[in-house]
């Protein structure tokens, strides 16, 4: 009897141990960091020094969580000292509510017990609360949370007079949706990318990379984001589904991923929406519902193979798919250059007096994306001193151009700068002409 209550006892601390929530702790030195050093840069005019106690009192201070948070998002001193001279107003307005993530210390744990019965493999990971440079409200490196809070407790109080007109629109959406009374979900979210293998390399698994990690989060908080990608997508379901299968092999995601609303459906990150419609359709057609979370979570989205594999077992697409065929017609949708002028690609007369350079399109094009780079000559043999605007129903984009005798000139109109007004990316087109 004595080892029979010994065994019951045992199991139940098993029990006990299985379901509490993996070690974490939650790190906000970061903010109190800023905020001091905010003051002391404000105290001083000369840039130099600005730059000097910023370094000194938030960089050189931070946590590994900020070392992590600027190698991700490429933050350096400077960046920061540029957003803090160029937006008074923004930080005035935001600075009391980054203080408010000091109260979600204890928040976190009944979800992440949730989401250790969920996933019982689940990973210990830590979460950070730093002040970035207005680029992330929330990102991860390893086993490691990083929460951008001057844009993850913003508001629609939030002054954003001062930003430019792009990040004004975006921030007005984002801030429309109160993100800090969502923000246990935000960090559900980015808690779940701590235990994912990697990054997708084409479309279709950075969206199920990105969706898993919404899904999962939905089912730990019982909330999805309050962001428009989710109302759009489920208003306009069959739609996007219909436009992201022709899209969904490339490896470029600017027109369905961690983009703004300037794109062909006026509403930004769709491709979330997609991944989350993709992991929610499987979750639910599956018998064993552990295991179908277990494998969302520990997919290689860095194995194409296997992503393709997956995408064929959930029968998202009910009538099937070729991807030889979706790539081939995709690349047959793909705007060409018809050509340049007053001159020839490769002509070796060109007059040097000649200003203007025109560039013909096959489509109309998205006059809101251009990109043209140097050749291997760099910007000694690049032409284009500023664009003109476009013309002719957006088919020709005319540039002022400045050429000297006796020299040759070379760029590249970028595949991934321009895209048509239907939405496909123009063929590559290098250029090269050499002067009288």
């Amino acid at each position: 009897m004595r080892s029979l209550f010994k065994l019951l006892a045992f199991n139940l601390l098993a029990i006990s141990a299985f379901a509490q929530a993996p070690k974490q702790a939650i790190i906000t030195a970061d903010i109190d960091n800023f905020w001091l050093a905010f003051d002391k840069v404000n105290n001083v005019t000369d840039s130099l020094k600005q730059l000097e106690i910023l370094q000194a009192e938030y960089v050189d201070k931070g946590t590994p969580g900020l070392k992590a948070f600027m190698e991700a998002k490429s933050y350096t001193t400077a960046a920061w000292l540029d957003c803090i001279r160029k937006y008074p107003k923004y930080w005035a307005s935001i600075r009391a509510k980054t203080y408010q993530v000091k109260s979600l210390t204890t928040q976190f744990n009944p979800y992440l017990k949730k989401f250790k019965q969920l996933y019982p493999e689940l990973k210990s990971a830590s979460i950070y609360f730093c002040i970035g440079a207005m680029r992330s409200g929330g990102t991860t490196q390893g086993d490691k949370v990083l929460i951008g809070a001057e844009l993850a407790t913003g508001d629609s109080e939030v002054d954003i007079s001062e930003l430019p007109q792009n990040t004004k629109k975006w921030l007005a959406t984002y801030f429309g949706s109160n993100p800090f009374k969502d923000i246990v979900l935000l960090n559900m979210h980015e808690y779940v990318h701590t235990q994912e293998k990697s990054n997708g390399n084409t479309l279709l698994a950075q969206c199920i990379f990105e969706g898993t990690a919404d899904f999962v989060a939905e089912l730990i908080t019982g909330k999805v984001p309050a962001m428009p990608y989710m109302t759009y997508g489920k208003a306009n379901h069959e739609v996007l589904k219909a436009k992201f299968k022709e899209e969904m092999f490339l490896s470029e995601f600017s027109g369905w991923l961690y983009n703004g609303t300037s794109n062909r459906y006026g509403v930004g990150d769709l491709g979330y929406y997609i991944g989350y419609s993709i992991c929610k359709d499987y979750y639910e057609k599956a018998k064993d519902k552990k295991a179908a979370i277990k494998e969302l979570i520990e997919l290689d989205y860095g194995n194409d193979v296997a992503v393709e594999r997956f995408l064929r077992n959930t029968n998202y697409f009910i009538e099937g798919f070729n991807k030889e065929e979706i790539v081939k017609a995709f690349e047959q949708n793909k705007p060409i250059v018809t050509q340049i002028g007053p001159f020839r690609n490769g002509d070796i007369n060109v007059e040097s007096n000649i200003t203007e350079l025109t560039i013909f399109f096959s489509k109309p094009m998205d006059k809101n994306r251009m990109s043209i780079s140097f050749g291997a000559g760099g910007e000694k043999t690049f032409p284009l001193k500023k664009p003109l605007g476009f013309a002719d129903g957006n088919k020709s984009l005319k540039f002022l151009i400045e050429l000297k005798p006796n020299q040759n000139y070379e760029m590249l109109i970028t595949g991934r700068g321009f895209k048509s007004i239907d939405g496909y990316p123009l063929v590559e087109y290098p250029v090269n002409f050499k002067t009288k």
